[in-house]
């Protein structure tokens, strides 16, 4: 009789590249295959790839230059399919996405759900799907940032809202994988925004120790989003309050709240 024990598959491995001066290039590995989000760069993603890994994917949320300047790079040396938003113009592009469909990575068992979340640019997408069971994950690019957003180049504020309700619709437990190590400016930001907020006070002293150690302060969760990230909170009266005092006017919907908050995000230094 075989008595050995069932042979486990290993964890996928995620992984924050850093890029430029501060983007994220999010890798994850499983079976000996790997995806990329975003390759702003391609030096800091070829060397990962080594001892045998392979490049399945590259995976573009949006059309800006620090997320795909690597892809022609990596395409080249890997033969990696690249999927992109449907409606954004994308270097090598080989699948165009929009929301709805579902991309299927067999090399690393990965499937993801492909959400439409413009704002920051018209045609922005996101990636949600399992890394493995019970770990959710969601790719946003710039549009959901660690207690912010992104701003508003293409988009109006009510499609951004919009797009960060979707995502805030997530399961609390889903990693936000954004691109960009912004926190620490986003929270001093916050803090302004809501200074009561007692899990944020929290986040900002985790923060603190986090990058003193030199290490990212991604990915982050829906539910501490849900908790710390004023953009979330634009139907809350305290919140209404505060974008008021600082616009100067009224506020009377949450579209209008939201602008005022990015209005503000915008100025603040």
């Amino acid at each position: 009789m075989n008595t050995s024990a069932p042979i486990q598959a290993a964890p996928a491995v995620l992984t924050p590249i850093p890029a430029l001066s501060d983007n994220y290039i999010w890798m994850v590995q499983k079976n000996g295959h790997a995806i990329v989000v975003d390759p702003g760069e391609s030096g800091p993603v070829e060397a990962m790839l080594r001892d045998g890994l392979i490049l399945e994917a590259i995976l573009i949320t949006h059309h800006h230059g620090d997320h795909v300047g690597g892809v022609r790079a990596l395409q080249q040396r890997t033969g990696a399919r690249v999927y992109g938003p449907r409606h954004e113009n994308i270097p090598l592009r080989d699948v165009p996405l929009s929301e709805g469909e579902t991309v299927d990575l067999p090399g690393t068992g990965l499937r993801f759900q492909v959400l439409d979340i413009p704002g920051h640019t018209a045609g922005h997408i996101a990636y949600t799907g399992l890394l493995e069971p019970g770990r959710p994950a969601v790719f946003c690019g710039d549009t959901l940032f660690a207690a912010g957003c992104g701003r508003l180049f293409e988009g109006t504020p009510a499609q951004m809202l919009d797009s960060l309700d979707k995502l805030a619709g997530l399961h609390p437990d889903t990693l936000v994988c954004c691109a960009h190590e912004y926190t620490a400016s986003n929270i001093r930001w916050a803090l302004q925004v809501e200074p009561d907020n007692a899990a944020l006070q929290q986040r900002a002293q985790d923060v603190t120790r986090t990058r003193a150690l030199g290490q990212p302060t991604l990915p982050s969760t829906i539910g501490l989003e849900l908790d710390t990230n004023p953009f979330l909170h634009s139907r809350r009266a305290d919140v209404r309050a505060a974008a008021a005092r600082q616009a100067g006017a009224p506020l009377d919907t949450p579209q209008a709240v939201f602008a005022g908050l990015r209005q503000w995000k915008n100025d603040f230094r």
